[in-house]
């Protein structure tokens, strides 16, 4: 007994043994194919008005990955996006180029890496550039997201999702200074009692160092006690003395279709000891749009690869040149500082699909003014895939499997499985190395007719257009087809079953019944049969016996007519009454036998 107690334990302890390393292997296995979407920064405090950039980031440092997707979410009534860059993307295809809604306060994105794809940390999807709206938390969220690894079956590595928390401030309330009462080192100024230097500020162009598209500027200034007269100038010299004369003084100035260019606004106040130091305030004013932009196709309008190389050069001879925005067919795809366009001239737009395509570049300058140019051009769809192989009907208890060609070793297929009218579902195929391809889905199909069609992407990212569709048929399985079949005719036969076999024994048992009601009629009939004999033989007897007493009569005297007549009667009535008893008893067996 001690020593099955004992080899029980020892069992039990090579079990959790086991247990525990398959434990460590899935942990390690897990940990081996983790991936995660996150934000970079993940926080910070910002002030209302500002710009706020954040890369959208994933890593995958133990396997490569290929594709992305996800939903961002953002408080919208915190936030709101300016533009998305795609600049420094890792992803070479968009399957959903990103896009945003301000009103619903979400982004949406879907990419491709093309081989050999990704595989470390840091790796940048792309940049989403907000703009603080009110004070507030504002927190950023992936509401779903998936990242595939590079393994040919799609297979989802994802394991976590980050997150974003700023903190947005309203802007500090500042005042102007109140001029210093009294100097610190004595001055010809401090000593006569003449005003201070007058501290401007306009609420129209408040940065000095900013260029403005205004040409309508104002400027304040608070007046002191003791102040009875201000003059007023503005010209292109910092440093000039003002000479425009208000004998009544005012604490304000409106000025009116100022020219561009950069400007300083003069002030000087009078008190009974005389004039004082002179304010000055510098402003610029750009009013003018860049000048005209030239686009230039570095390959031509009509090319082949996906990736489009431009060039695209304007000059503002005042403020400078900003930024650019660069739209595809209206759609907005990035916002580019004019250093990074210097950098990387041609720059080279994201791939776009096959087809005709507008490229619109606009140049802002640092004052906000825009000039826009547009051109045509066309992208050349890489040749179409085709399916080969594939069931016309399935049953739904069987795997799908397709097998199809392209033109393209090692490329990118993404399938398309539509049912009925609802939207179709995407899984993306590699290709071998001659071009070929083969998908068995990992699920089965629900009943219902559904769409194929498939889309390849060559290794320079140039996609095709749609291959043929094709339709298949999912039924259910002939073993369910004949169960429901049987049980619809099990619903029919089991109660007619039932109703023959009821009125079967219903005519069983009256023939039963018969049977037995008719060997009683048998009986009965033998008995009055028997009865019948017996009552006629003690009846012919007893007829017989009359007869003999008369003729006995007849050997002592005459019988007399009338004797001799009954006698005769009595034995012909005997005789007629056995042939007919006779008969009737006859007839009476023969109904019974039958």
């Amino acid at each position: 007994m001690q020593k099955e107690k004992a080899q029980f334990k020892i069992q039990n302890f090579y079990f959790l043994v086991v247990v525990f390393s398959f434990s460590l292997f899935l942990f390690n296995l897990s940990e081996a194919n983790a991936a995660s979407l996150y934000f970079s920064p993940q926080s910070g405090s910002f002030t209302t008005n500002d710009n706020i950039a954040v890369n959208v980031m994933v890593q995958s440092q133990e396997q490569t990955m290929n594709a992305a997707s996800g939903v961002i979410s953002f408080p919208a009534d915190k936030l709101q996006v300016s533009s998305l860059s795609k600049i420094g993307s890792i992803f070479s295809l968009w399957v959903q180029e990103p896009s945003f809604s301000n009103s619903a306060g979400t982004i949406n994105f879907e990419g491709i890496v093309l081989n050999p794809g990704f595989i470390g940390s840091g790796g940048k999807i792309f940049t989403i550039n907000f703009k603080a709206k009110s004070a507030g938390a504002a927190a950023l969220n992936f509401s779903s997201g998936s990242v595939l690894a590079n393994d040919g079956q799609g297979t989802n590595i994802l394991t976590s999702l980050g997150n974003g928390q700023f903190n947005i401030q309203a802007p500090l309330k500042t005042t102007q200074p109140a001029p210093a009462e009294t100097p610190t080192t004595p001055s010809a100024t401090a000593a006569t009692g003449a005003p201070l230097a007058p501290i401007i500020s306009s609420p129209t162009h408040s940065d000095p160092e900013k260029w403005y598209n205004n040409n309508k500027p104002k400027f304040t200034w608070r007046v002191p006690s003791g102040v009875s007269a201000v003059k007023l100038l503005f010209d292109r010299y910092p440093n000039s003395q003002p000479a425009v004369l208000y004998a009544q003084p005012i604490s304000e100035k409106q000025l009116d279709e100022v020219a561009d260019g950069v400007w300083y606004f003069h002030c000087q106040f009078k008190n009974a000891s005389g004039w004082g130091k002179t304010g000055h305030f510098k402003f610029q004013i750009d009013t003018q749009p860049p000048e005209p932009i030239t686009i230039q196709f570095v390959d031509g309008k009509v090319v082949e690869q996906p990736r489009i190389k431009v060039t695209f050069n304007t000059v503002d001879a005042l403020s400078g040149i900003d930024y650019y925005k660069i739209k595809i067919s209206g759609e907005l795809l990035s916002s580019v500082s004019s250093t990074d366009i210097l950098a990387h001239n041609p720059y080279t737009l994201p791939p776009q699909s096959p087809g005709n395509h507008s490229l619109e570049v606009l140049a802002f300058d640092k004052a906000g003014n825009v000039t826009t140019a547009t051109e045509e051009f066309i992208i050349k769809p890489a040749l179409a895939p085709r399916i080969t192989d594939f069931p016309q009907r399935l049953s739904n208890i069987e795997f799908l499997e397709i097998k199809g060609e392209t033109a393209y070793p090692k490329a990118h297929v993404i399938l398309f499985i539509q049912k009925d009218s609802q939207e179709p579902n995407s899984y993306q195929i590699i290709t071998d190395q001659d071009g070929k391809f083969a998908y068995t889905a990992k699920e089965t199909l629900p009943s219902g007719a559904y769409t194929l069609w498939v889309f390849v992407t060559d290794e320079q990212g140039s996609q095709s257009n749609s291959s043929e569709k094709v339709s298949i048929v999912v039924s259910s399985s002939v073993i369910f087809s004949v169960g429901s079949w049987a049980v619809s005719f099990l619903v029919v036969i089991v109660p007619l079953a039932a109703l023959i076999f009821i009125l079967l024994f219903i005519l069983w048992y009256g023939w039963h019944k018969f049977q037995l009601m008719r060997k009683r009629l048998r009986k009965e009939v033998r008995e009055v049969e028997s009865a019948l004999r017996k009552a006629f033989n003690l009846l012919k007897e007893d007829i017989r016996e009359q007869i003999k007493m008369l003729e006995k009569t007849r050997t002592k005297r005459q019988l007399t007519e009338e004797e001799e007549k009954i006698i005769k009667r009595l034995k012909r009535n005997l005789d007629d009454a056995e042939k007919l008893i006779r008969k009737e008893i006859e007839d009476i067996e023969k109904e019974i036998k039958q």
